[in-house]
Formats: C-alpha cells, structure tokens, sequence
C-alpha cells in the first residue's frame, strides 16, 4: 500500500499535527515503508501457534475470592456532600 503526500497531509490535519510541507514526502516514503513490512507480516504462517503474552509460559497465580473490607457504609458516606438510606444524593441530570 503506497501512501502519498495528499494522505500524510489528510492524516496530519485529522492528528492536528502541524507538519512543513517539504516533510510531507519523506514522511509518505517512511508510513510506505512501514506498511510494506506490515504486509510482509501477513505471509507468515501462523497456524496452529498458540497466542502467548510472555516468552516464558507461567501458570496465572489465583486468589481466594473473599470481602475482606466490606459493611462500612457509614465511613464511605461521610465523605458524600449529600446522602440519605444509606445512599449517595446526586442532583438529577436527566429530565
């Protein structure tokens, strides 16, 4: 996919990105380039490789879900401007 000065110009003014216009060709030359190796990227085969988030495969570590901090509904309030039955008061924003 070749990108030309026109579409970097678009792309910046859509980024709000003042760019000179004597960048706007090499600029369209470097994103030329970088989508070309991009592309190459799509002829590797990837079948059958499983996803991986680290190269050293660890088990997840789980925890106990458990409340450990809970039933303090009096503390948390104190610091709302306005609450009433045990609630946050917020002023009505949809009529």
């Amino acid at each position: 996919m070749a990108i030309d000065a026109a579409t970097v110009r678009k792309v910046a003014h859509l980024a709000r990105i003042k760019t000179p216009e004597d960048r706007l060709e090499p600029l369209a030359r470097e994103l030329t380039g970088i989508l070309s190796w991009i592309e190459q990227l799509d002829e590797v085969d990837i079948e059958g490789v499983e996803p991986m988030t680290s190269n050293v495969s660890q088990p997840l570590r789980l925890r106990e879900d458990v409340v450990t901090d809970g039933n303090k509904v009096a503390e948390v309030l104190s610091n709302a401007p306005k609450a009433a039955d045990g609630f946050f008061v917020v002023p009505k924003v949809v009529e």
